[in-house]
């Protein structure tokens, strides 16, 4: 680069065809490195430093999904889905051509998709291939702007339910814990002296014979945050097989309940049901009771203020 400055900066200048937004999105999944190493928006670039872009190629001609998806809440502005486990949020360079979220809404939502950038269209936020529970997808760039305004500022309330294998020492606590992508291993994240502020609150809803059942609230969004910090503090996810002990199917974490300021006014809270896998699981664990309240959706409801 002959360039110097803030990464997404330089990158605009170079690359003005490309918006400044769609720079971020690129930056945040990992498509920009400097140097030969994932970067920050922020990061600053020095002349000479080897800056590599990857743009995706999605057209938007992609094959028929056959995805039929759950729809929680839909108005002119956006639509809350129930994602399943195993699914994709978009397209990743590792599993070509696998569904996604990303393809399902311009397959369904043509029109609407035609709008955004290719790659993630709609997308706003995003969760685990195995993770499942409340998505919410923006239907135009104004409300994509906003809601993702809304997620970077922290304006949003997260609800995780999680079923772990250990037992933390505290029923109730807020694990503040800088998250890093691991050196010995790039497919993980990591607690590291040199990652991200982190923080993730939890209260144990259950606990018998080495397991817990747990409600968890991230108050920031980094990368596998929940997975991570829960595995720090000796409660790993269930089924986890990057973090815990696994094996198993999938991750045992459900994104229960999301509430957003709404992008025309006032705010949305969107619950997603326990999905049957992980409602099996926990009964097995002897949680039965405890999960009952969580297994039936409460409908969405719009308010006039945000809490």
């Amino acid at each position: 680069m002959t360039e110097e400055g803030r990464l997404d900066a330089v990158l605009a200048a170079a690359y003005p065809d490309l918006s400044r937004a769609r720079v971020q999105r690129l930056i945040a999944s990992e498509a920009v490195l400097v140097d030969g190493e994932p970067a920050r928006k922020s990061t600053h670039v020095e002349q000479g430093a080897r800056v590599a872009v990857t743009l995706p190629e999605t057209p938007r001609e992609a094959p028929p999904t056959g995805l039929t998806l759950p729809v929680l809440y839909e108005d002119d502005h956006l639509l809350a889905i129930d994602k399943p486990a195993g699914l994709l949020v978009h397209d990743a360079p590792a599993e070509p051509g696998a569904p996604s979220v990303a393809a399902w809404f311009v397959e369904r939502y043509s029109d609407e998709a035609a709008a955004f950038d290719v790659e993630r269209p709609g997308i706003v936020h995003r969760l685990d291939k195995h993770t499942s529970g409340v998505l919410l997808l923006a239907k135009t760039p104004a409300a994509q702007a906003a809601l993702s305004a809304a997620f970077e500022a922290r304006e949003t309330g997260k609800q995780y339910l999680a079923l772990c294998d250990g037992i933390p020492e505290r029923d109730r606590a807020v694990i503040d814990a800088d998250i890093g992508r691991s050196h010995a291993d790039r497919r993980r994240m990591a607690v590291a002296s040199d990652g991200r502020s982190a923080q993730t609150e939890y209260e144990v809803l259950a606990a018998a014979r080495e397991r817990s059942f747990l409600l968890a609230k991230p108050l920031t969004g980094r990368t596998h945050q929940i997975r991570v910090h829960l595995a720090a503090i000796g409660a790993p996810v269930a089924g986890d097989e990057l973090y815990g002990r696994g094996p198993g199917p999938r991750h045992l974490l459900h994104a229960w309940r999301l509430t957003v300021p709404h992008p025309a006014g006032g705010g949305l809270t969107v619950t997603a049901p326990l999905p049957r896998d992980m409602l099996v699981a926990i009964n097995d664990a002897g949680f039965a009771a405890q999960a009952a309240a969580y297994a039936e959706a409460v409908a969405p409801a719009r308010t006039e203020e945000v809490a």
